[in-house]
């Protein structure tokens, strides 16, 4: 147990989950709270993290999670966030940009709001938040230890893939370049930039295609291992990229899919 605890442990850690109420952000809010960190869980509806911090974490777990309102959609509310933050902690370790939307419309009646709004939180409010926690960051970093971005990403952004998402598909190709670039960027600073790629998953955003088990199981059918993304599949890779396991890992976009960045339908020669 050592040896895993060693590679695997973010005991001690502090990290800020944005998005974490639900889905994929909770996912990872999870595993760090099991993990042994603290965790602060924020988004737009305040009550949601409360209740989902005190559904994650208890008497028995290595962690705390706290939740609070925060919003990445707009200047302003990107700067009480910080503001939040610094009054909560005077570290931090972990930041996983997690908040996103999105907007579905066909082709032809894809509103100018549509992209206006799905950039000023997926790309835009990334980019800010992260820039304005890099001082936090860079302090409680070293050359053995890194502290650590993760920025969720999707499949979406890897393969030219809309289903009437125009924006929010163009948005996640924009996070995974943001990612690369923010690795370089930061490297000197001591913090590790990766993102998370996932396929479908059981979230707030993904409901109307996998709410029941009967349309996750036919959403499942259509990846290449035979099933939607559980907790599990974002716990390991959070816990992965946040311990010393990934403390040499930046630049990755870390494909969570069952095989869909892979996946086509060319045929070639063989039939």
């Amino acid at each position: 147990m050592f040896y895993l605890d060693e590679l695997f442990s973010v005991a001690g850690k502090t990290a800020l989950v944005t998005g974490a109420a639900t889905g994929i952000g909770r996912m990872a809010a999870t595993a760090l709270v099991n993990g042994g960190a603290r965790v602060l869980i924020a988004s737009r509806k305040g009550a949601d993290c409360d209740r989902a911090a005190a559904e994650i974490s208890g008497p028995e777990t290595a962690g705390k999670a706290e939740g609070f309102t925060g919003d990445v959609g707009s200047e302003a509310g990107i700067a009480a966030l910080v503001a939040e933050v610094r009054a909560r902690t005077e570290k931090l370790d972990i930041l996983i940009n997690n908040a996103g939307t999105s907007w579905g419309a066909p082709f032809a009646e894809f509103p100018y709001a549509g992209w206006t709004k799905v950039l000023a939180v997926n790309v835009t409010g990334l980019f800010h938040l992260t820039r304005e926690l890099v001082p936090m960051l860079a302090d409680s970093a070293s050359d053995a230890d890194p502290s650590r971005v993760i920025n969720v990403g999707s499949v979406m952004g890897t393969q030219p893939l809309a289903d009437d998402a125009y924006s929010y598909t163009a948005s996640k190709a924009a996070v995974h370049h943001l990612t690369r670039t923010l690795a370089i960027e930061l490297a000197p600073r001591r913090i590790t930039v990766n993102a998370f790629a996932p396929g479908p998953f059981q979230s707030r955003m993904t409901a109307f295609a996998t709410a029941t088990d009967e349309q996750a199981s036919k959403v499942g059918a259509r990846v290449p291992l035979g099933r939607i993304g559980g907790p599990g599949d974002i716990a390991g890779a959070t816990l992965y990229l946040c311990g010393r396991a990934g403390a040499w890992v930046t630049g990755a976009i870390l494909p969570i899919d069952g095989g869909q960045s892979v996946q086509h339908g060319m045929k070639l020669f063989k039939e």
